[in-house]
């Protein structure tokens, strides 16, 4: 394959931003020339496709590199998923206290209370009871009730999970907590350290429009992330692919996108995998959400956030973020 040819490839991994449509994931080892070697590898994990582009002067270095990001990713998402019931977290449920915590779901659990206290409590990981309320009584016929909602209201609230060093306990029975809104970026952050741990300076990792970038492409050239519009409507039907309403040049940072599109309980979408946990209902003020940020974890977050807040929540939380973009149904961006 020649150097153009590759490029071409390279850019269009790039452009899988916002995890929208079907991802056209590239396989492969492709000489750059002068610029060594472009190295992809895709795999399944985190519930998405995952895929890892590193561009590096040894292939062997960045394959060995790429193994080691997918061996990270296998390990935090064992422990940091509620769906498993041997997991941490399942354990924390069924006793209501998880003593000698792992240190990767402490830290999480406390980067998780700076994002609910950076977002006025618009994020927060002990909704797991309003989301599984939801998803039951949609699968029994009906939405949930007022009633039962607001008896679900009483067992969510950060203010209800302690932790103290490497303890985790619940002020109340019946909690659960959900990492589904950060652990992807956080797992997303963890392979890119593993990959500059290896000595990469040019990396791309995408786990299903959750992106961080190590360098650009090359000295001096970004990657570059889409943004596609949420809706049907904004397909290119003769395709089967979504409209592009925005790209992004991205080096040493992260993106990631929230829709209200990607889980839902019911054949409107008006239930759908985000809730407000001031109210316990799906929110509806934008339909996607698209944070560019430091880092995985916090674009991850805060887009799952500004989900819940719509653009009232822009200002809050610009202090942490280096853009957003929200998104009506109409693909149209949203303005405070």
């Amino acid at each position: 394959m020649n150097r153009r040819r590759a490029l071409r490839l390279l850019g269009a991994v790039a452009l899988m931003g916002g995890g929208y449509a079907t991802v056209r994931a590239m396989e492969g080892a492709f000489s750059m020339g002068d610029d060594g070697h472009m190295v992809a590898r895709t795999r399944m994990g985190m519930g998405t496709v995952v895929s890892l582009t590193v561009v590096d002067p040894s292939e062997d270095r960045a394959e060995d590199a790429m193994a080691r990001a997918f061996a990270a990713m296998d390990r935090l998402e064992a422990l940091l998923t509620r769906f498993d019931s041997g997991a941490p977290l399942g354990e924390l449920r069924r006793v209501g206290k998880l003593d000698d915590a792992p240190a990767e779901l402490v830290e999480t659990v406390a980067f998780s209370a700076r994002m609910h206290r950076a977002t006025a409590g618009a994020f927060d990981v002990t909704v797991a009871p309003l989301l599984e309320l939801t998803q039951s009584s949609l699968a029994a016929g009906a939405p949930p009730s007022r009633a039962a909602v607001a008896e679900c209201l009483t067992r969510v609230g950060m203010d209800k999970l302690n932790a103290a060093g490497r303890s985790l306990s619940f002020a109340r029975p019946g909690m659960a907590v959900t990492l589904d809104g950060v652990a992807k970026g956080r797992i997303v952050d963890a392979m890119a350290a593993e990959l500059a741990a290896c000595g990469i300076r040019h990396a791309l990792v995408n786990a299903g429009g959750d992106i961080r970038a190590l360098g650009g492409r090359r000295a001096g050239r970004p990657w570059t992330v889409a943004v596609r519009a949420p809706r049907p409507e904004g397909r290119r039907e003769e395709l089967g692919e979504p409209k592009t309403v925005a790209s992004y040049e991205l080096t040493d940072g992260a993106c990631a996108t929230s829709g209200d599109y990607e889980i839902f309980f019911d054949s409107e979408r008006i239930y759908h995998h985000i809730v407000n946990p001031a109210t316990g209902l799906s929110p509806h003020a934008v339909a996607s959400s698209t944070v560019l940020a430091a880092d995985a974890g916090t674009a991850d977050a805060l887009a799952t956030a500004l989900l819940v807040t719509g653009p009232a929540g822009t200002a809050r939380v610009a202090p942490l973020v280096r853009g957003t973009l929200l998104l009506g149904p109409d693909g149209q961006a949203c303005k405070a």
